[in-house]
C-alpha cells in the first residue's frame, strides 16, 4: 500500500505578535516589542503549502489556538467580564497577558510527537500531544491541541491518541521538534531517533548551563512506550548542551531527516563519533544510508542558528529525489547558501533546494520546519482523515479570503488589552472550524 508523509502546517493565529516570550529562542528574544504583521504572517505559511501543494505533496492544515487564553487567566484569579479581565491583566501582570495572547500554536512541530503504523505494535499511527512544561505560554496548549488532534484524526481504526505527559520539568515534551525517523520508505518500519537535552532523574546527565534543555530522556522514552514501539528500533540520542546554550533550543535548529537522509551539524550530538555509529548499526534499511554531517568550518553554529538551515523541511518529491524547503535567510547568508550550492551537487538524493520567505514567521523564532507536524499515513489512513484539512486549491483561496478578511496588518503589545482584538479572534476562529469541520474545539465554543 503506498504511504505518504503528509505535513499538516500550522496556520498562524490572528494574534500573531512579538513579545520575547521563549527564553533561549534567540530570534525570539532579539524581536521582542517589534511590530507584527498576523496577516502578512498567515499569507505567508499559506503560501508554503500552497507550494507544496503545486510539488505534488500532500498538505494538510493545522487550526491555530484561540487567544487569548482567558480559561487560564480566570484560573490565576482573574474575575469578571472579558473586558475587565483583560483591562484587569494588562494593568496588574502584562507578561500574563503577553503568554496568553501568543500565537506560538502555529508552530506545529511542538504540537505533538506522531509515530507510523508501520513502527506501532498495533498497527495504528499514534500521536500524544506536547506538555511543552518548558515554558508557561506554551505549557497552556495541551488540552486544545488534543482536542484538535482528535477532531482531524477521527478514526478508532487508524488513530489512537494519548494525553500529554504528566506536566513539570520531569517529562518536559516539546513534541516531534525532537524526534526523527530514518527509513526505506515512509512505509517500511523505520529507525526512530529521539534527541533529548537532559536526564531528569540522573545528576550525572550532562546538561546546558545558560539556557534550559526543553526535552528530556524520561519525556522521549515514555513517548516511546505508548506508542508501542521496537526496542531495537528506537535510540535515545543526547543533544549536545553547548549548541542548546548557543540558541539550539530544539534538535530541528540543529539535524533534519527524511526517509534514508539526516543533514546534520557535526556539534549536534554528544559524542557524536558514538551516535553516528549506532544509527549507522541500527538501520535496517536496503537503501544507502546517508548521514550528511556538517562541518563548523562550513557553516559554524551561529550562522545555522541565524539561518535556520536545520529548521528547513526535507521532503520526498513525487517524481524521485528529495527537496529541502529552507528560509529565505538561507539563501541571503552567503556562506550558508554556498554551501547549499555544494550540497545540491554532492552525491545525495537532495536535488532540490527551495527558499521561501517566512520572515513572520522566522522573527518570532520559527521557520519552515517548525511550522509543520509530519504525519507518515497509509492510503487508508489518509483516507480516515478529516478531508476538510487536507489542502486543496479551493481551500487555499478560502483561506487567503478569510485571512483578508479577519487578520490585521499590524499588531503591537498595547493592543492585547483591547476587548476587540478578542472578539476579531474569536469571530475568525468560529468560522474557521466550520470551514474546516472540526466542531467544538475552543474554550469559548464550548463554554
Amino acid at each position: 500500500m503506498h504511504y505518504y508523509e503528509v505535513n499538516f502546517d500550522g496556520l498562524v493565529g490572528p494574534s500573531h505578535n512579538y513579545a520575547g516570550l521563549s527564553f533561549g529562542n534567540v530570534a525570539s528574544q532579539k524581536n521582542a516589542t517589534n511590530i507584527a504583521n498576523p496577516k502578512q504572517a498567515a499569507l505567508q505559511g499559506l503560501a508554503k503549502m500552497k507550494a507544496m501543494h503545486d510539488e505534488g505533496l500532500v498538505q494538510g492544515v493545522f487550526a491555530p489556538h484561540a487567544r487569548p487564553d482567558l480559561r487560564t487567566l480566570r484560573q490565576l484569579g482573574f474575575t469578571g467580564t472579558d473586558s475587565y479581565i483583560l483591562n484587569q491583566v494588562s494593568r496588574q501582570a502584562p507578561h500574563l497577558l503577553k503568554a496568553c495572547y501568543s500565537a506560538s500554536s502555529m508552530w506545529t512541530a511542538n504540537a505533538a510527537t506522531v509515530s507510523s503504523s508501520s513502527d506501532c505494535d498495533d498497527n495504528k499511527v499514534h500521536f500524544t500531544a506536547a506538555n511543552l512544561a518548558n515554558k508557561f505560554h506554551r505549557a497552556i496548549e495541551a488540552p486544545t491541541t488534543e482536542r484538535l488532534l482528535k477532531a482531524m484524526f477521527n478514526n478508532e481504526d487508524s488513530f489512537a491518541h494519548h494525553s500529554a505527559l504528566p506536566s513539570g520539568v520531569h517529562f518536559s515534551d516539546e513534541g516531534a521538534a525532537n524526534h526523527m525517523r530514518l527509513c526505506d520508505t515512509h512505509g517500511h518500519q523505520g529507525l526512530n531517533l529521539f534527541v533529548y537535552g537532559t536526564s531528569s532523574f540522573d545528576p550525572t546527565s550532562p546538561k546546558p548551563s545558560r539556557y534550559p534543555a526543553r526535552q528530556s530522556l524520561e519525556a522521549s522514552q515514555a513517548i516511546a512506550r505508548l506508542h508501542q514501539l521496537s526496542e531495537s528500533q528506537t535510540l535515545f540520542i543526547q543533544q549536545n548542551p553547548n549548541v542548546i546554550d548557543a540558541g539550539v533550543f530544539h534538535n530541528d535548529v540543529i539535524a533534519v531527516a527524511n526517509e534514508n537522509v539526516m543533514l546534520f551539524h557535526e556539534h549536534a550530538f554528544l559524542n557524536s563519533d558514538e551516535v553516528i555509529s549506532q544509527i549507522t548499526n541500527a538501520f535496517q534499511g536496503q537503501r544507502p544510508l546517508h548521514l550528511i554531517e556538517v562541518k563548523e568550518h562550513h557553516v559554524g553554529i551561529n550562522d545555522a542558528v541565524g539561518s535556520y538551515l536545520f529548521n528547513s523541511q526535507l521532503v520526498s518529491l513525487p517524481f524521485g529525489g528529495m527537496a529541502l524547503i529552507a528560509p529565505s535567510e538561507c539563501q541571503h547568508h552567503d556562506q550558508v547558501a554556498t554551501y547549499l550550492a555544494l550540497l545540491q551537487q554532492a552525491d545525495n538524493p537532495i536535488s532540490q533546494i527551495h527558499y521561501f520567505d517566512l520572515n513572520q514567521s522566522m522573527q518570532n523564532g520559527g521557520g519552515p520546519a517548525c511550522l509543520r507536524l509530519r504525519v507518515p499515513l497509509s492510503a487508508k489512513e489518509l483516507g480516515a482523515v478529516n478531508q476538510h484539512c487536507l489542502f486543496s486549491t479551493h481551500l487555499y483561496h478560502s483561506l487567503c479570503q478569510w485571512v483578508e478578511k479577519h487578520y490585521r496588518d499590524r499588531l503591537t503589545e498595547i493592543d492585547l488589552a483591547d476587548i476587540s482584538l478578542l472578539n476579531e479572534c474569536q469571530i475568525a476562529l468560529d468560522e474557521l472550524t466550520q470551514m474546516l469541520q472540526l466542531g467544538s474545539v475552543y474554550d469559548f465554543q464550548r463554554e
